[in-house]
């Protein structure tokens, strides 16, 4: 039988806003690998994103970016002279993080949920879901649970645990079984290494 999963509560409270890698808006990081990684040197981060003006993303040399508008009208996007417009509210959109990206915002600042990870080094899927979702995280992988518009129950074999607005909880290792009930939009990524090919 596996072991329980180790499961890390991380608020939305703790949280402190830091300026992006060029200046154009604050990002509140949620959880990183490894953790206190810097820009150049996390194999998986996920953060929040406040954009409050028009203007160049950052860019992130390889590394791939999925991006959740959260809150907002939204944005249009120019990624490596492509058009994309994100503006529908909790539908994750896959782009790559080094292909030079403009933004505009379509009607005031926007919050975005942010997944970045290592191309070809580590894996990530994310999905937002409503309601109730039974979850066992694989023996390499880790679980991040954000909740989007809150509550949410995370209820695992210790208990049960609430998540406000924009709380989040990480479960890492092997577990027979966790649930998730979610009365607003919640966010699950689940992040694993990529083991080489020899």
């Amino acid at each position: 039988m596996p072991g329980p999963a180790a499961l890390r509560i991380l608020r939305a409270a703790d949280r402190t806003a830091v300026p992006w890698k060029n200046g154009g808006g604050v990002t509140r990081e949620i959880a990183a690998e490894p953790e206190g990684a810097g820009t150049e040197d996390f194999a998986w981060r996920v953060s929040l994103a406040e954009v409050a003006a028009d203007g160049p993303f950052s860019e992130f040399p390889g590394v791939d970016r999925t991006l959740t508008l959260a809150e907002g009208a939204g944005m249009d996007l120019t990624v490596a002279g492509r058009p994309r417009r994100v503006d529908e509210r909790y539908a994750p959109c896959d782009f790559p993080g080094d292909e030079p990206t403009g933004c505009r915002l379509l009607g005031g600042p926007v919050v975005n949920f942010n997944v970045m990870y290592r191309r070809g080094r580590t894996a990530a899927d994310t999905a937002v879901v409503r309601g109730a979702l039974a979850l066992a995280p694989a023996p390499d992988a880790v679980l991040l649970i954000v909740s989007l518009d809150g509550p949410a129950r995370l209820g695992h074999s210790g208990g049960s645990v609430e998540l406000g607005p924009y709380d989040a909880a990480l479960l890492e290792g092997p577990t027979e079984q966790c649930r998730v009930r979610a009365a607003g939009r919640t966010a699950v990524v689940a992040l694993r290494t990529i083991t080489p090919r020899h």
